[in-house]
């Protein structure tokens, strides 16, 4: 059945076109400017003269930020954390969503609820700090995964997905042939659940990459510090690196502040890189498995 398009119809579209325009263009500038201005000489970045395109680009920011040591120990931190902790984190919350998804677990509903009550109701800063230096955590690589080994959220939507799409005549049909839980958690749940496990694991993993503030209050060794700190130290307390400036243009180097100013946009392009090409290759998943509790609950 087609229904004619009336003018209002028509008028919504169209103010729901420009709406978007909008926003698209107030997420999108931001995001090309940074990237311009990365690449754009100093002096001209600092004297306003960058406001879409690149001018007089280079690389010197790009060759400062790279030649710094810290930068490079910073990306390996968080490359640790990230693959340590998703790895951590995607791992229990799949145990926990399967065994809280099956209906002859009894106590699953009292234990969801002790799961749930904790997004709302939490202990605090002080509290959460003295039970990791009571667990011996205090600056090692451990307190920025144990600590946060789940996140609740995502047990919600791995739970309620293994919940309505592993049917029941399929568990029965396992158990029928002595598959046990362990099995039939490897061998079907798992390769049925790829859409959830690539959106938790993206959740999981830019939560990681992203973290500066429980570094902050639990590591005091540098060596263990994850990139974002460093970052931290120039964006917000203009702490710039004098092994950066060995790689710039000396001209450049006549004025801090113009370096400063530079890199500080190529040090944001060099930390938001591995999210960037990341989630292409997730995206496909993220649309459908984000889906999951919009639809089911």
């Amino acid at each position: 059945m087609v229904t004619a398009r009336t003018a209002s119809d028509a008028a919504f579209d169209a103010a729901n076109t420009v709406f978007l325009s909008l926003v698209f263009a107030a997420v999108a500038y931001p995001l090309l400017f940074v990237i311009s201005a990365s690449f754009s000489d100093p002096a001209a970045l600092l004297s306003g003269q960058v406001w879409l395109l690149p001018v007089r680009p280079g690389l010197d920011g790009y060759q400062a930020v790279l030649q710094s040591s810290k930068v490079w120990v910073g990306y390996a931190n968080s490359l640790f954390y990230l693959v340590a902790g998703t790895t951590v984190n995607v791992a229990i919350t799949l145990l926990a969503a399967y065994a809280l998804s099956r209906k002859d677990f009894t106590p699953r509903r009292a234990i969801m609820f002790a799961f749930i009550f904790t997004m709302f109701f939490d202990g605090g800063l002080i509290p959460s700090y003295l039970v990791v230096r009571s667990l011996g955590l205090i600056d090692t690589r451990a307190a920025l995964i144990i600590p946060a080994a789940i996140s609740i959220w995502n047990l919600i939507v791995a739970r309620t997905f293994i919940e309505h799409t592993i049917p029941d005549e399929l568990v029965d049909a396992s158990r029928m042939d002595g598959c046990n839980h362990t099995r039939f958690l490897v061998a079907v749940v798992l390769p049925l659940s790829t859409a959830m496990i690539a959106v938790i694991s993206l959740f999981y993993g830019v939560a990681h990459w992203n973290e500066f503030f429980e570094a902050l209050l639990y590591l005091n060794d540098e060596a263990k510090f994850p990139l974002q700190i460093f970052l931290r130290q120039i964006l917000l307390q203009n702490q710039v690196d004098t092994e950066m400036m060995a790689g710039v243009d000396p001209e450049a180097q006549a004025a801090r502040e113009y370096l400063s100013e530079l890199l500080r946009y190529a040090l944001i392009i060099v930390g938001s890189l591995p999210v960037l090409l990341l989630y292409p290759f997730a995206q496909k998943y993220f649309v459908k498995g984000v889906m999951i509790g919009a639809i089911k609950g």
